[in-house]
């Protein structure tokens, strides 16, 4: 039996563990090896990449503290008042010190101008140390572990004078689930989160269903998702979180799946479609896909889904001195792309309020033309003082240059896109945005591959757990594994499918 179907059946025992942890069962709690522990925690030699100015500690006195939780905060030199604050749930058999040190939070925390306060539970809440997603009386508003980091947030907000409007919640594993049931059972508190490697808001109340929610999908429609939002808060009515989730296309932890039903679950909320309105490559092999809210006339996205193909199951880093980098290496910190750089920009947290102003002036004359089906190259003036150059496609960040030009590559073919360029000074503080240029790619539609289930695992195209199959990159279950059900896949992006039956 696999430690998770151990810990599945016994009530006192931890989920979303390190899948090849091996452990035995003593009294009724889950207790792993010193092997294991040691290979599934966070190495003290581990070094972050960042070097953060400011104060990270632990503050007392939050509140009555139902969930019996620690509170930690890192808060950057010269934090003005009114300033955005982020809250970071920590995965299994980690602790808030090891997710300050290696999830990048604390670098974009400087650069941008906002506190973290990072939360930690205990050994004796969680035999494995995991944030109680799946427990009812844990996770309700005002109960437990929830309502602990809800004081958190108002401690945090007396400190250091937060702007209330401005809060976030994000975490890794079952440190996701609680992030996502806390969007659930506080939209009036926070105004945006990002799920890493998590699950659906409440989608399971017992540890006994836990599992079902790791692994398989819960055959619900986006309704009934939206409704388990609904319900956590009876009676709110909006507005709600802006909400990102990431997920790894190889994650046997916490399956894909469960990305597909939490953007099902808040697009539904938003009351949107779940077609995306845009789709784009990022770095690490990963897709981007944004949902945008029609009634906002500033056309900001409500929902965001990262596909990071290949990745298994962790938290995005991407380690390094650029701007669009973070974080530092280590077990269940997986070395792809900076997905706290992506939430924050998600987010809007870069927009300003911070300690620092952007300083460098906008590079002059940007020409794009295509330079294939799938990219367009891009050239500029350089700017005195640029350390590198920051490229946005669409408005977002597609990526870095040290030089005057840049090929954006894994583009849609005969797809148009527009482009600015920032200059980047050797602080990392980004400088102002070149005048905007569209161009647009060669080629025609995207391709598509009607094939059965076995062949399309088969070619690269799917991928295939337990007896039943799945696109790869969007993680939509496409049924059984064999020769007898047939699919049309439309390939969006490197390494990127989605179901497209009588589409192509």
């Amino acid at each position: 039996m696999s430690v998770l179907a151990a810990l599945a059946r016994t009530s006192a025992a931890a989920l979303l563990t390190a899948g090849t942890l091996s452990g035995t069962l003593i009294a009724g709690t889950a207790t792993a090896s010193p092997a294991a522990v040691a290979a599934a925690t966070v190495s003290p030699t581990d070094s972050a990449a960042d070097s953060p100015a400011g104060t990270f500690q632990q503050v007392t006195g939050f509140g009555s503290n139902p969930g019996n939780l620690a509170m930690y905060a890192y808060t950057p030199a010269g934090l003005p008042t009114g300033a955005p604050l982020v809250v970071a749930l920590h995965g299994c058999l980690q602790t808030a010190s090891d997710y300050y040190q290696h999830s990048g939070w604390a670098k974009f925390a400087d650069l941008y101008g906002f506190a973290v306060v990072f939360p930690q539970t205990n050994s004796s809440n969680n035999s494995l140390s995991c944030f109680s997603w799946f427990d009812a009386a844990k996770d309700a508003r005002g109960t437990g572990e929830a309502g602990s980091v809800a004081q958190m947030v108002a401690k945090a907000e007396t400190l250091y004078g937060s702007d209330g409007h401005r809060v976030y919640v994000t975490g890794l594993s079952a440190g996701g689930g609680l992030a996502a049931d806390l969007l659930a059972d506080y939209p009036d508190v926070f105004a945006g989160g990002a799920i890493d490697a998590g699950l659906p808001a409440h989608c399971a109340t017992t540890l006994g269903a836990a599992a079902a929610c790791q692994n398989t999908d819960q055959g619900l429609t986006p309704a009934q998702w939206g409704d388990k939002v609904r319900s956590a808060d009876p009676g709110y009515a909006g507005p709600w979180p802006r909400v990102a989730v990431w997920q790894g296309t190889s994650d046997t932890v916490v399956r894909p799946v469960n990305a597909t039903e939490l953007r099902d679950q808040w697009t539904n909320v938003w009351g949107l479609p779940q077609s995306p309105t845009s789709s784009r490559s990022l770095p690490g092999g990963t897709t981007e896909d944004l949902y945008a809210d029609p009634a906002d006339p500033s056309g900001r996205p409500a929902v965001a889904v990262y596909s990071v193909a290949g990745m298994g199951h962790g938290l995005a880093v991407d380690p390094g001195s650029g701007a669009d980098q973070c974080g530092a290496t280590g077990s269940y910190f997986l070395d792809t792309i900076c997905s706290s750089y992506y939430t924050a920009q998600f987010w809007g947290l870069s927009g300003g309020g911070g300690p620092t102003t952007p300083g460098l002036p906008a590079p002059a004359g940007l020409t794009a033309s295509a330079a294939g089906p799938d990219s367009i190259a891009l050239s500029w003036q350089a700017v005195s003082g640029a350390a590198s150059y920051q490229v946005l496609r669409d408005g977002s960040p597609a990526g870095t240059a040290t030089g005057t030009s840049f090929t954006d590559t894994g583009l849609a073919p005969g797809t148009s896109y527009t482009y600015t360029v920032a200059a980047v000074d050797a602080s990392g503080t980004l400088g102002a945005k070149s005048a905007a240029v569209t161009a647009s790619t060669s080629g025609g539609a995207p391709r598509c591959f009607t094939d059965n289930n076995y062949a399309q695992v088969q070619a690269g195209r799917a991928t295939q757990s337990g007896g039943l199959t799945y696109a790869l990159g969007s993680g939509q279950s496409m049924g059984l594994w064999n020769t007898f059900v047939t699919h049309t896949l439309r390939q969006t992006g490197p390494g990127y499918y989605v179901l497209a039956d009588g589409e192509c």
